[in-house]
């Protein structure tokens, strides 16, 4: 069987050596040694001034809207995991779609304003697959409304736009560090920010509001990760370099293999250095795709459909038309890629996709 992805597993033993120390220690969570420990070192990797270990990257987002004391309208994307839309849903906001650049797939700075209201209290945007937001005009956006930017920057680690660290932009940008992630704690997230005083109440409302045992700064939430998570991750980032550098290849095959299908690509911006976290194509229709997907199911390919449908969509929000998102999204695929992957299983891959095309292209 080929999946979409597969978690990284670093040697065992390298594991255990971090199992070791939590049996020593025998503090299990609550901002433990290793929790230190994997914040320090990935704040030093990613150039950036304050990042928490979190839970997940959902939690993470929750807290970062809380923490900016968002309220009302905020901008956002139809193009995005489900959790991009639903954080803002459940801390009481109401998500204001904003189509997609067809090029990037992610939110169209141009169309942003025009969505701007006396109600609209920040920006909320992802970089789609790790390509990077056009945060320069998003930035200038911002700053003539006076609002607040989050990325939800979960596909972006080890991606660089303009030398630096993609997660560094914006008042807040959060990540995932889910088992699915080219990095992974295999539950977990972050969230980064460059503002003293934000990461002050960051700190306080990822643990329940605590200052001290028996006295609150304010308002928290359980948004600890714990020893156990934060080994797997300390583990995982010494292997980066070698994890980004197979996906990397499997990508360089991939684009061989397709030379001449009837399938595009996305299209990354100058100046960012990518880090292969995702191989998706657009298929000219939907039925193409289908086809396509249901022939690799058979031969136990199974590639995902990220992003659909289109969040705009959603039971829980107001139905509004974004017609690029919603052109995109049925006729996008993710195809399979992690490390272990060779150039045959791609093949077979690419094959699969000619067979599935040419017959409803005939």
């Amino acid at each position: 069987m080929i999946p979409v992805t597969k978690s990284f597993m670093p040697p065992i033993e390298e594991y255990i050596e971090y199992l070791k120390k939590i049996w020593d220690s025998n503090q299990l969570t609550n901002n433990g040694p290793l929790v230190k420990e994997l914040e320090q070192k990935l704040k030093d990797f990613l150039g950036v001034k304050h990042l928490f270990f979190i839970s997940n990257g959902t939690i993470a987002l929750q807290i970062a809207i809380k923490a900016l004391d968002l309220h009302d309208e905020v901008i956002t994307t139809p193009f995005s995991y489900v959790a991009t839309t639903s954080s803002i849903v459940w801390e009481g906001c109401q998500p204001v779609f904003v189509d997609i650049d067809p090029n990037t797939l992610c939110i169209d700075p141009d169309l942003i304003e025009a969505d701007i209201t006396p109600r609209t209290t920040a920006i909320l945007a992802t970089h789609v697959y790790g390509i990077p937001c056009d945060v320069e005009k998003i930035q200038s956006i911002a700053e003539k409304h006076q609002l607040k930017v989050i990325y939800d920057a979960s596909h972006t680690f080890g991606v660089k736009y303009l030398g630096k660290s993609l997660a560094s932009y914006g008042d807040i940008s959060t990540l995932s560090f889910h088992a699915t992630k080219l990095f992974h704690t295999v539950e977990g997230g972050a969230i980064i920010t460059n503002d003293d005083v934000l990461a002050h109440r960051i700190s306080y409302m990822r643990n329940f509001g605590h200052n001290g045992p028996e006295a609150f700064w304010g308002l928290g939430i359980n948004g600890k990760n714990s020893e156990f998570h934060a080994a797997m991750g300390l583990c995982n980032l010494t292997h980066l370099e070698e994890i980004i550098s197979a996906r990397r290849q499997v990508c360089a095959w991939y684009d061989d293999l397709l030379v001449g299908s009837s399938l595009t690509r996305p299209t990354l911006p100058k100046g960012a250095e990518y880090n292969f976290a995702y191989y998706p194509v657009f298929f000219p229709s939907e039925e193409l795709l289908l086809k396509a997907k249901d022939l690799l199911n058979q031969n136990a390919i199974f590639p995902r459909r990220y992003f659909y449908p289109s969040l705009n969509k959603l039971p829980y929000v107001e139905v509004v038309s974004v017609l690029v998102a919603e052109n995109v999204s049925p006729r996008v695929l993710c195809l399979p890629l992690y490390p272990e992957l060779n150039k045959d299983d791609l093949t077979r891959i690419a094959k699969i996709i000619d067979v599935a095309t040419a017959k409803l292209v005939d």
